[in-house]
């Protein structure tokens, strides 16, 4: 495997990480503390929980792509 391909493929992965670990922390943040302080209702709540979703689909759709990546990288 050449250097270019493993760079990109650590790059993938460090992307993947950010995304999920900002996703968690903003969901987090959004539900437990920034909501309930701003007095939004659980429609509010429903709506973090939503886009929470997207990004996590987002990341799982990213770590198919790093997998075959990988694959390809191998044989």
């Amino acid at each position: 495997m050449d250097k270019n391909k493993e760079q990109a493929i650590a790059r993938k992965g460090r992307h993947i990480g950010v995304v999920i670990a900002v996703t968690m922390l903003i969901w987090l943040a959004m539900n437990l503390f920034i909501g309930p302080a701003l007095g939004l209702t659980t429609r509010h709540a429903l709506l973090f929980d939503l886009a929470a979703l997207a990004g996590f689909i987002y990341a799982g759709i990213n770590i198919f792509q790093l997998w075959r990546m990988r694959q390809d990288s191998q044989g």
